[in-house]
């Protein structure tokens, strides 16, 4: 594996995109963040700590489905080694690991006795060997996966603290409510990239558990594109140099936040995940980062006003407990900031306009919102509610440009004409194209500045 000369942390920087004028009285602001990481090289930018000289290092827990479905075809359970082979040969050296075989209960296939490993070319022929006498059988319990991940992350002191999960099934072995307590635990403790193979399994379970551990999700219908995939999975992984990112709101008094929503690469909801961090401030957790981008959407309520009147509506931080070269311990470091405003104006014109950042992410946001609701339609037999709606998506995907999206949709309707979302549902549609659609509902294209 290569050698990193020299540790490199990234840059943070906000930019606020907003149109701050209200008609008198008006109320709700909205502004779009965009944060940019620069400078920590997404392809090994940071050296990985070697085992003992301390300081943060990063550990990553490879989790693969080893029910008995994963035999049907043999092909699955070939194509996870083999992914999972490939994985281990993108992470770096240094690096703590461990592979856990799940079915309905998990246990570490290598290196064992509840530690992780320290890559090396000697310790991933090691783990490879293990691999080769993985069998299948059994039920689905993903949330005894999670769990066992955790502790295994938590018996080292770690910087960045990632996992990829492989499933090929429902999670039939444990209630909703096991699967929700398990993710509850494993919140904040690391992320979690989740892929489905085949056709078999849950996208809202899939998804749901890549949301809540901030990770990503995708289905890789053949499981000859699960090495390609886990390759790409492992390098994202590997580039990641800052970890425990929050995005620190804070608002005057008599305002309140509406919602916060990250819109780009994809669509997560992060309202709701916020933690009191002070007087009339919030964090709102981003998870681990390298070199990107990402866009988020505050919408803040605020005092009304009258003309003339100007207020600072809200201020955005993004701040980290965990900088690098230190264990997790200081106060959280403010990395960069962004200002958002309002000022009340009798400009009817300045007033109503939208600013062009925040009416293209608000319509990715409605897309990804039309796609579920038109497939849950179609799924539930209601063929208007579906027309209506996948005619929508297609429309919006059209004006926005998102290109990637409306190919998809063209497997699901045939579209008659694409400015007014007019489509007819396709009689028959491979149901991979439609778990696809669905996976894949959520991402977004960014808007050029």
């Amino acid at each position: 594996m290569a050698n990193f000369a020299k540790s490199r942390v990234p840059r943070f920087s906000a930019e606020v995109y907003q149109n701050p004028y209200l008609p008198e009285g008006g109320r709700e602001v909205h502004a779009i963040i965009s944060v940019t990481a620069t400078g920590g090289g997404t392809t090994g930018g940071r050296p990985v700590p070697a085992a003992g000289t301390g300081g943060p290092a990063a550990g990553v827990v490879i989790m693969v489905d080893r029910s008995g479905s994963m035999d049907h075809p043999p092909a699955k359970l070939r194509g996870a080694r083999e992914a999972t082979a490939a994985a281990l040969d993108t992470v770096r050296d240094g690096v703590r690991f461990a592979v856990v075989a799940g079915n309905h209960r998990a246990v570490e296939v290598y290196p064992g006795g509840g530690r992780l490993a320290v890559a090396a070319a000697a310790t991933r022929a090691q783990a490879k060997a293990a691999l080769r006498a993985l069998t299948a059988g059994g039920g689905t319990a993903i949330g005894s996966w999670l769990r066992l991940t955790g502790r295994l992350l938590a018996s080292a002191e770690l910087g960045i603290r990632h996992a990829l999960l492989l499933t090929d099934g429902r999670n039939e072995h444990e209630s909703p409510r096991e699967l929700r307590a398990a993710l509850d635990a494993c919140s904040g403790a690391f992320t979690c990239d989740a892929r489905g193979v085949g056709t078999d399994w849950e996208v809202k379970e899939v998804t749901g558990i890549a949301s809540a551990l901030l990770g990503t999700a995708d289905i890789v219908a053949d499981p000859a594109g699960l090495a390609a995939d886990f390759t790409r999975m492992m390098e994202a992984a590997m580039g990641k140099e800052i970890a425990d990112v929050g995005l620190r709101l804070w608002t005057p008094l008599g305002a309140e936040t509406v919602f916060v929503r990250q819109v780009a690469p994809t669509v997560a909801d992060l309202t709701g995940r916020c933690r009191e961090s002070g007087p009339r401030s919030a964090d709102y957790p981003t998870g681990s980062w390298g070199d990107e981008s990402r866009d988020y959407h505050l919408c803040l309520r605020v005092p009304a006003a009258g003309i003339g009147r100007e207020m600072l509506a809200g201020r955005v931080s993004l701040i980290t407990s965990a900088p690098d070269g230190d264990p997790a311990r200081r106060p959280p470091q403010p990395l960069s900031q962004g200002l958002v405003r309002a000022v009340w104006t009798d400009d009817v014109a300045a007033a109503t306009a939208i600013h062009p950042q925040v009416a293209h992410y608000t319509g990715q946001a409605e897309l990804a919102q039309a796609i579920q609701q038109g497939l849950d339609a179609r799924k539930s037999g209601d063929t208007d509610g579906a027309t209506a709606k996948l005619g929508r998506a297609v429309q919006l995907a059209g004006t926005s440009g998102n290109e990637g999206t409306a190919k998809l949709l063209a497997k699901v309707v045939d579209v008659v004409d694409t400015a007014t979302g007019t489509v007819r549902l396709k009689a028959k549609v491979a149901e991979a194209d439609e778990m696809t659609l669905e996976t894949r509902s959520t991402k977004t294209v960014r808007m050029k500045k």
